[in-house]
């Protein structure tokens, strides 16, 4: 077998472990109640957010953040918010628990030459543990009439320092509502 070949090969099977260990972005969520008729909804208003006082300001500007970014998404599909007597009612829940993430035993694989020499090497590291905190936001949307959840999202991810920032609570609403119904 030429070396050319075997160098080949040899990228393929490493192309397909690099590929094998990488995870894939939170996917959101979502449950629908099947009876449910979207398109005599046209208004939602809110329910009082749970743990949520005047006196706890980082909990009062997350859940700011939270609700702008709803009340965006709700727009966005064609409602419109609602004191009085709303055809949804709309709540959320945070919450966040420490996961450990096992990186398996990882091997690389190199394939070179040099002039007219070909050379190889295989380097394997030990498998190790590492902590992180995942957090979870879930959406729900109440038929007030019947007092029944109608639609729920949900999108779980690994929370990192800019987590709470307006921008990407924006992003993860967006993916829990990625399948709440338009109003045509």
């Amino acid at each position: 077998m030429s070396a050319a070949r075997v160098g080949h090969g040899l990228a393929i099977i490493a192309t397909l472990l690099v590929g094998a260990c990488t995870s894939a972005p939170p996917q959101p969520e979502s449950m629908r109640d099947p009876s449910a008729d979207f398109a005599s909804y046209s208004t939602y208003g809110w329910s009082p957010a749970p743990g949520v006082s005047s006196t706890d300001q980082p909990l009062l500007i997350l859940d700011q953040n939270i609700r702008r970014a709803i009340a965006a998404e709700m727009q966005r599909r064609g409602y419109t918010e609602s004191a009085d007597d709303p055809d949804l009612r709309l709540s959320y829940e945070t919450a966040s628990e420490d996961k450990v993430e096992s990186n398996p035993v990882r091997v690389g694989i190199g394939v070179g030459s040099w002039g007219g020499s070909f050379g190889g090497s295989v380097n394997v590291g030990s498998p190790s543990l590492r902590n992180y905190r995942e957090g979870t936001l879930v959406i729900h949307a109440v038929d007030a009439a019947r007092n029944a959840e109608v639609w729920q999202g949900r999108i779980s991810g690994r929370l990192t320092q800019g987590s709470t920032e307006a921008a990407a609570v924006s992003s993860a609403v967006a993916a829990a509502m990625k399948d709440f119904p338009v109003r045509k």
